[in-house]
């Protein structure tokens, strides 16, 4: 049985589809043993402590070098005897120490079929804005591994979702986290802890 630590920092919802996907036996060889939070009034921690996880909170701004609070946070990670690290809006950039720690052992979701609307600047609305203003027709999300390029480790899985005419940033957020992301980041998480997946190139490979 592997154990997931998932890294927050606001509501929590792509948190919940992780715990609902435990419950029902979507993951499988997983259990998310700890969440760990950015923000100390994120609702994620609430539903972290609803469901018996345990919980922590580190925060950037309590260390003034960048190089101290990444190894704080690998530190962290490290003593939850962390098998997978999950971003599940976890607002904070990772460092070079806790991405090489933790090497094709941290999974993100992002909201666009990448390399679609990814990279710097792109997260929350903001991905969405710009996935409308270029008119396109389908969007989506991808999960896949982080490395210290910005949304450029090898990718998971993705899921297409129409995009329809008249939507707006928020509308079509709301129907790519309940037609996509809640769906393939429990399951990328899933084959993680099945030893269902290799890297390969940069390329993730997934085997049967």
């Amino acid at each position: 049985m592997k154990n997931i630590v998932v890294l927050v920092s606001g509501g929590g919802t792509n948190l919940q589809a992780l715990i609902d996907a435990e419950k029902s036996g979507i993951i499988k060889n997983g259990k998310i043993t700890c969440v760990i939070s950015s923000n100390p009034e994120a609702y994620a921690l609430k539903r972290a402590e609803l469901n018996g996880i345990e919980t922590a909170v580190i925060r950037r701004r309590d260390y003034e070098r960048f190089e101290d609070y990444d190894r704080s946070l690998t530190e962290l990670i490290n003593s939850k005897s962390a098998d997978l690290v999950v971003l599940a809006g976890f607002m904070t950039i990772l460092g070079h120490e806790v991405i090489s720690a933790f090497e094709n052992r941290i999974i993100n979701i992002h909201p666009a079929l990448i390399p679609s609307f990814c990279g710097e600047g792109f997260y929350g609305l903001h991905v969405h804005e710009a996935a409308l203003k270029k008119g396109v027709k389908v969007s989506g999300a991808t999960a896949h591994f982080v490395n210290e390029i910005w949304d450029g480790g090898p990718i998971i899985i993705q899921k297409a979702v129409e995009v329809k005419y008249g939507d707006t940033p928020e509308v079509l957020q709301k129907r790519i986290m309940e037609e996509a992301e809640w769906k393939i980041l429990p399951e990328a998480v899933s084959l993680f802890c099945q030893d269902k997946i290799k890297v390969i190139d940069n390329i993730a490979v997934i085997s049967e």
